[in-house]
């Protein structure tokens, strides 16, 4: 699996091609970046069979519903999402284009659906954990219980080769793994859940 990054818009954002060589795709969070998006799937040759989103805010969406139309591609996002989306998914759920399988996990915390997809040892994290920092909890469905969860639950478990993509270019590197994150990022220190919320709300 081959992976495309694109930092698109003047909110330092991440949009994500995952492809192989049966020219299938994914792309994750086409935020502001449907005609680079575009470009290079022309480019390469890829047929886009879905798009991944990783929560609902509009810096993410923007142009999902363009790209899904110029495409054919249907819109992924949890099940929970107010979006308007063609495949809803739950923790766990898995989808497949070519040789390529996403697993998502649904990672509450910085919105109620947000969620990372797993794909070949790459995690494509939105705005749940960032290079260096995680999201913000303080906007309508945030929780710092919740990303306690999310953070310590369901990502700082994965293997420390995990190659980590966020959703901004808000880091000192564009990408990371779970092992340096777990080592470097302040927010992953070791910590209780109080200990956390407390840490998070102030």
């Amino acid at each position: 699996m081959q992976i495309k990054q694109l930092k698109v818009g003047r909110m330092l954002n991440f949009s994500y091609v995952l492809y192989v060589e049966s020219r299938r795709a994914f792309c994750v969070d086409p935020s502001y970046g449907s005609t680079e998006i575009q470009s290079f799937l022309r480019e390469a040759d890829l047929k886009l069979d879905y798009i991944l989103l990783t929560h609902h805010h509009f810096d993410h969406v923007d142009q999902a519903q363009e790209l899904a139309q110029k495409t054919g591609s249907r819109v992924v996002a949890h099940k929970s999402s107010p979006y308007n989306y063609d495949v809803g998914v739950i923790d766990g759920q898995r989808l497949r284009a070519g040789e390529i399988e996403v697993i998502t996990l649904h990672t509450p915390g910085h919105t109620k659906d947000s969620v990372c997809y797993l794909s070949n040892g790459a995690l494509f994290t939105g705005d749940t954990l960032f290079v260096g920092e995680c999201g913000r909890v303080d906007l309508p469905g945030g929780s710092a219980s919740e990303m306690y969860d999310s953070l310590f639950g369901k990502l700082v478990v994965l293997p420390d080769d995990t190659r980590v993509y966020p959703g901004h270019d808000y880091g000192n590197r564009p990408y990371s793994t779970i092992g340096i994150e777990k080592a470097a990022n302040y927010v992953l220190r070791p910590r209780s859940k109080s200990e956390f919320e407390r840490f998070m709300n102030n």
